[in-house]
């Protein structure tokens, strides 16, 4: 079943000059913040990246050359500096939308600077969103899985207990989830604080010892790899790319500490942070080949000193994973209020930061997806196969719609914003390419993840839409439907009624059927519409339009910003300013609550109109989404054939 309510109807809104959001906090603290929660995912990637494509360089031949030490530390260095720092930091941090970033937040600013017919930029939207989540399931798993397998370099007794270590700290990480992420958060940006000054000093003694690491330095070796070694240079580039993954977070996170202290916080201590230990694990491997075993663990001194490492490392992982785990709930809500995904309950956690929300039922799916990859993979080398399938898909998206944006949106020629983005575009098909190799070693899973979600959105939307159009038929037109009981008024009942709808035009079908079956009609009728705007958030003053259609009857619309949680009540109460006597007390909410049943010919095929129907059922529902007060609200069931 589902209610009236669940098409929402996006509405262009003008983009306004926002004020920045972050002046309460200050710099200082939000560039810390940035680190612990931006930087997490990045910054654990030395755990793996080096390791795994120093062995992909080597090929048959076993041991790590020279060659390919410097050519992978040269092509690591390359890409944080082109993928992260150039089009991330410097270009797309600057395509916000109102203050907010992120692949949804893109796809809405690019829908509006294209209008009309933007229905392949929702696309490539649903694309990118889906990938994401295939990265939300898969970063928890290969992070602290790697973290844990450095008590293998402290004793070799442990390795029994890795894999059930590992899902055991998962499990309280995700337990943990619903008590809110403000507290722990604290503690984020002091410990990656710690994690990236301790892997930066742990790499200058071997860099000391082995200076022609810093060859590498120079973008030729990693050029000259890539010529010389044919497929083998391929392969390598797929590993490459894991030291760039959590690039996406920092532009997800735009809205949470702003511009300048995450631009800050990646120049001055991030990047040469993950430098310095690159350039030192090389260091280490060009002194010792062995090491290629355990790279990053070995640059520790065995004993007490490895095994805090191993310590700093899991919290370090538990962080990256909490930043994606948070991102997987914020694109969630968002993708419901872009009419994307149907209504899930929402709960917040902080009175004073509304961006931290728990959704339970996404929680339970992203545990029980992880726990599988664990227990799929076993180890984080095997895992590293399936990793960046589902980031350079999300990082070719944002490409594309990075590009409209800066045609449409920031007015350039199409010349020259393909001028500006192909280099990159390149470079990330390039790497979609090397990762592609790994299909079958494991890269199915974030695609076939992807690719449910895919569905799963497609079809709630087309859905929708189908649903909307089906009902404007049947509905009788409100202003005709006004004018009938201003003529002849049925029994008066004293109170307000609201009724909720969609489609603001029409009758709504909880209205038509309170005067079938009460034959009364409240003294004062409320038709309320709420719209999800293209922008992140509303400000106050344009969150009510009042508007009296005739003594008895009007219609208040309210606009809430994708990445707001609708609240009904308080926005009403915004409406007593305009002149709306509302009190909640003495009002009714009237909703429809429609059974779907599939339809012989819907438009869509017979297994998505099932879909479809299921994913109705399973919306939470409207009461509490709208956070209407539950005593006030009348339900009047409709069936309704898709």
């Amino acid at each position: 079943m589902t209610s009236e309510v669940a098409v929402p109807a996006p509405e262009t809104v003008a983009a306004n000059g926002h004020a920045d959001a972050h002046t309460t906090a200050g710099f200082g603290a939000l560039t810390l913040g940035s680190i612990g929660v931006v930087y997490g995912d990045i910054g654990t990637s030395p755990l793996y990246a080096f390791r795994e494509a120093v062995t992909a360089a080597s090929g048959a031949e076993g041991a790590p050359t020279t060659v390919a030490v410097l050519g992978v530390v040269s092509l690591i260095l390359w890409a944080l500096v082109v993928v992260v720092t150039l089009k991330y930091v410097v270009i797309l941090l600057r395509a916000d939308n109102n203050g907010e970033g992120g692949t949804l937040a893109l796809m809405a600013l690019a829908q509006r600077a294209v209008g009309t017919g933007g229905a392949t930029i929702v696309l490539l939207g649903i694309i990118s969103g889906a990938l994401f989540y295939g990265d939300a399931v898969i970063t928890p798993a290969v992070s602290v899985l790697s973290a844990i397998e450095g008590m293998k370099d402290v004793t070799l007794t442990f390795e029994p207990y890795i894999v059930p270590l590992t899902v055991v700290i998962l499990v309280c990480l995700f337990a943990v989830q619903s008590r809110g992420t403000a507290r722990v958060a604290a503690f984020f940006g002091p410990v990656m604080c710690v994690w990236f000054a301790v892997i930066a000093i742990a790499a200058i003694g071997p860099i000391i010892r082995q200076p022609q690491v810093l060859f590498a330095l120079n973008p030729l070796y990693a050029v000259s790899f890539m010529l010389h070694h044919g497929i083998i240079g391929f392969v390598t580039l797929g590993a490459v790319f894991l030291a760039v993954t959590g690039a996406e977070a920092l532009y997800a996170d735009l809205g949470h500490f702003g511009k300048r202290p995450i631009q800050t916080a990646w120049l001055f201590i991030v990047l040469p942070s993950l430098a310095l230990n690159y350039l030192g694990q090389g260091a280490l491997v060009l002194d010792d080949p062995g090491a290629i075993v355990s790279p990053f663990f070995q640059l520790f001194p065995q004993g007490w000193l490895r095994g805090s490492m191993v310590v700093l490392a899991t919290m370090a992982t538990v962080i990256a994973s909490q930043a994606v785990i948070t991102g997987a709930y914020s694109l969630t809500r968002q993708a419901i209020q872009l009419g994307l995904l149907p209504r899930f309950e929402i709960r917040h956690t902080s009175e004073a930061h509304s961006g931290q929300i728990f959704i339970p039922r996404i929680n339970q799916l992203l545990l029980v997806a992880v726990i599988l990859m664990v227990l799929l993979f076993r180890s984080s080398s095997a895992l590293a196969s399936a990793y960046g399938i589902a980031v350079t898909g999300t990082m070719v998206v944002t490409g594309l719609m990075g590009f409209v944006v800066i045609w449409k949106a920031w007015r350039w020629s199409p010349l020259a914003a393909a001028a500006l983005i192909a280099p990159f575009l390149c470079l990330d098909l390039t790497f979609l390419a090397a990762n592609l190799l790994k299909v079958f070693e494991g890269g199915w899973v974030p695609l076939a993840l992807g690719a449910l979600m895919i569905i799963l959105m497609y079809t709630w939307r087309r859905g929708s839409r189908l649903l909307f159009e089906k009902s404007r038929k049947l509905e009788f037109p409100l202003a005709d439907l006004v004018a009938m009981l201003e003529k002849r008024p049925p029994q008066r009942v004293p109170g307000t009624a609201v009724f909720l709808t969609s489609d603001p035009l029409s009758a709504p079908t909880a209205l038509m059927h309170s005067l079938k079956h009460y034959k009364v009609l409240h003294e004062k009728n409320v038709i309320l519409t709420i719209e999800t705007a293209q922008t992140p958030r509303i400000d106050p003053v344009e969150r009510v339009k009042l508007e009296q259609i005739s003594p008895t009857f009007s219609k208040v619309t309210l606009k809430f910003g994708f990445m707001e949680s609708p609240n009904v009540p308080k926005a009403l109460a915004i409406a007593r300013k305009l002149g709306w006597q509302f009190d909640i007390m003495s009002t009714s909410f009237f909703l429809s609550r429609r059974a779907l049943k599939p339809a012989a010919h819907s438009g869509m095929p017979r297994w998505q109109d099932r879909l479809f129907i299921s994913l109705s059922r399973s919306a939470n529902d409207a009461t509490d989404y709208f956070q209407i007060p539950s005593g006030r609200v009348v339900e009047v069931g409709t069936q309704v054939t898709i």
